[in-house]
């Protein structure tokens, strides 16, 4: 499996090892940067282009994750979410790690270098890549919900859990506009 990786300088030292850590593994790493440490880079530079070459595989029908790291690992997330298609999730434990797979389908795992040792960073990738998507309908359909939105900018249809039991109408009505 091809892993795309990319980070800020908060995250470089992880990504050297992570690199290492996945060959050693048998993963095929692609590493987008930085290669040397610059304090004040910006992370969409490197984040973005790792999660291009996840989306890309995927276009491709090859199978293909991405690993993004920073300090705490949320710019970057929010960054791989910018690309079209890609689904990232910042994990902090290997139970968030497996349900990013499991339940969301992630395609990009965020990770927060200064958050956790260098052991248990490299465990919540290793789960996040070893997981696999089991495909429930449930979680088909919350994806395909999402995916819909970011074709047409249209919200899903309020289920009728949304309703207001006491006049029947839309309990959130200030909530859509």
């Amino acid at each position: 499996m091809r892993v795309h990786l990319g980070c800020d300088h908060a995250g470089l030292e992880l990504k050297d090892h992570l690199t290492r850590w996945l060959t050693d593994h048998g993963f095929e790493p692609v590493d987008h940067g930085p290669f040397r440490y610059d304090a004040v880079d910006d992370y969409p530079v490197f984040c973005l282009r790792a999660a291009e070459g996840v989306a890309a595989d995927r276009a491709d029908g090859l199978d293909s994750l991405g690993v993004v790291i920073g300090g705490s690992g949320n710019g970057e997330q929010m960054a791989a979410n910018k690309v079209a298609g890609v689904r990232a999730a910042l994990v902090w434990s290997e139970e968030t790690a497996s349900l990013a797979r499991e339940h969301n389908d992630a395609w990009v795992v965020a990770v927060g270098g200064r958050m956790h040792p260098l052991e248990e960073l490299t465990r919540l990738v290793e789960v996040f890549l070893t997981t696999s998507f089991p495909g429930d309908e449930r979680h088909v359909r919350r994806i395909g919900q999402m995916a819909a939105y970011e074709r047409s900018g249209e919200l899903p249809p309020l289920p009728d859990s949304a309703v207001d039991g006491a006049d029947g109408a839309a309990g959130a009505a200030g909530a859509d506009a």
